[in-house]
């Protein structure tokens, strides 16, 4: 592992398609930074799975494996610190981050959401849920948020957007 290039540590619950985008990115040179750690909260997630073929650590870290939430966080905290982490990227992370890490980390945690934050985000949006209050509210225009961490579900300030057409088929 080269030492010049960003150090980003992952976390995600489910399929991992915005981690293997990040991976693929890092490995094309798109993006100089290199993935070192990817943590997920559910053991049977094929995120796991993609960082295991690509040789990059992946740990297992849930409410069932440390049911104690400040305890958690602090594991996640520390994996985070001991892969040397710079950046943390929440690609599909289902759960909010704690204390802990959330400070350790200030500034330095970026959250993908399928939306133009700030409509559609909050507590309980994300996914198919996101794209159906969309289509329910006969928006036009819909999109991705990058936006940065903070104590409340995609509240942070936003890093980038970009905007998609809603069309009739959708």
């Amino acid at each position: 592992m080269s030492n010049n290039k960003l150090a980003i540590g992952i976390l995600s619950s489910h399929g991992g398609t915005n981690l293997q985008a990040i991976i693929d990115s890092c490995n094309t040179g798109l993006v100089d930074a290199e993935v070192r750690v990817v943590i997920c909260n559910n053991s049977n997630a094929p995120a796991l799975e993609r960082a295991r073929r690509s040789r990059i650590p992946g740990f297992h870290l849930s409410s069932k494996t440390h049911p104690d939430p400040d305890l958690l966080d602090a594991i996640i905290s520390s994996v985070l610190t001991n892969h040397g982490v710079e950046l943390v990227a929440l690609a599909g992370y289902m759960k909010k981050l704690g204390s802990l890490t959330l400070k350790r980390y200030r500034g330095h945690v970026l959250n993908v959401h399928p939306s133009l934050l700030p409509k559609f985000g909050g507590r309980g949006m994300y996914g198919p849920r996101v794209h159906e209050a969309v289509l329910d509210s006969r928006e036009t225009v819909s999109g991705a948020t990058i936006h940065i961490v903070d104590e409340e579900y995609d509240h942070g300030p936003v890093v980038s957007q970009r905007q998609v057409p809603v069309l009739d088929h959708d």
